[in-house]
């Protein structure tokens, strides 16, 4: 029992209730009372999730951005959070607290509770958030997807990808490269956008661990065939000025994680109701591909099938 996948499907057997959703979706769904609960967890860890000498106000940021962008993606609307806390130096634990009270206000998102723990010195901090919740309508898992429907992603992909690799030196630097180490650091995903695009989307998840592997993991709980345009990807102006606008640099975006951007496929008729919806949003969406018969997930560049690379995105 090697890799998460493996692991996960261990914990499968524990997770027979339909609330669970075969533990193939971002987040369980409670109905209660007639109110659909939407709850997902994520763990975060240095040297893993973020680096050791991130601001500490960027590392809570980012804790309640990525449970921020499971919510949205389900369409739903947050109810509050729990997280848990690795105690530290009493100066970094302060401005840690700043940058959740920054972003638990941002995102909407109140402090409920939790529970705090000292590590062992020289452990790695680790930090876990819980978040809660609320659907008013569909609540869109990954597994919808249907044959003609079209692929879509919103905002931009690859930046934070890039900005990581500015920030270990192995990207360039000057504004360009500090705007995206930002996108790095303070991820900020749309999260209006989710409940706002549930009525018309057959299936949704957020880009966590790149745009090929989530595809692929999306078309696999659907049972279906997805195709994705490279060249219909949309990069920042911040990535095109550093890595350019070639194959190579696109599909070293769609492999690269910590996007948070939306991933979902919508029948074609819904393509003018779901254009107004985000830009009544102020948010960017493209379409990107397609959904077929079949299985899988293939790649194709201006109009050519190419192959996909070996390494789809991150794993744990």
């Amino acid at each position: 029992m090697t890799t998460e996948l493996a692991f996960i499907a261990a914990l499968r057997a524990l997770a027979g209730t339909p609330e669970a959703r075969g533990l193939m979706d971002d987040a369980a769904v409670l109905e209660i009372g007639g109110e659909k609960l939407v709850l997902t967890l994520d763990t975060m860890v240095e040297s893993v999730h973020f680096l050791p000498d991130d601001p500490p106000e960027d590392i809570a940021w980012k804790l309640v951005a990525v449970n921020a962008s499971d919510v949205s993606a389900k369409g739903a609307e947050p109810l509050g959070c729990l997280y848990s806390h690795a105690l530290g130096e009493e100066s970094w634990d302060e401005s840690f607290v700043a940058g959740l009270a920054a972003a638990c206000a941002h995102f909407r998102m109140p402090l409920l509770g939790g529970d705090t723990v000292r590590m062992p010195e020289g452990a790695p901090r680790s930090f876990s958030l819980t978040a809660l919740g609320r659907a008013h309508g569909p609540v869109p898992s990954r597994g919808g997807a249907q044959p003609g429907d079209r692929v879509w992603v919103s905002g931009t992909i690859g930046d934070s990808g890039l900005g990581l690799a500015a920030l270990t030196g192995r990207g360039a630097d000057g504004e360009a490269a500090e705007w995206l180490a930002a996108r790095y650091r303070r991820p900020s995903p749309d999260t209006p956008l989710g409940p706002a695009l549930a009525p018309w989307v057959t299936a949704m998840m957020d880009v966590s661990d790149g745009l090929l592997i989530d595809g692929q993991r999306m078309a696999e709980a659907s049972g279906i065939a997805m195709t994705m345009s490279a060249d219909s990807v949309p990069l920042s102006d911040a990535f095109r000025e550093i890595a350019g606008d070639e194959l190579a640099a696109r599909l070293a975006a769609m492999t690269a994680g910590d996007d948070y951007c939306l991933l979902f496929t919508a029948p074609p008729e819904h393509t003018a109701r779901i254009r107004e919806t985000a830009a009544g949003l102020g948010c960017e969406v493209n379409a990107i591909g397609r959904i077929s018969a079949g299985t899988g997930l293939s790649l194709v560049h201006k109009g050519v099938s190419v192959p996909l690379p070996d390494d789809l995105g991150y794993r744990h």
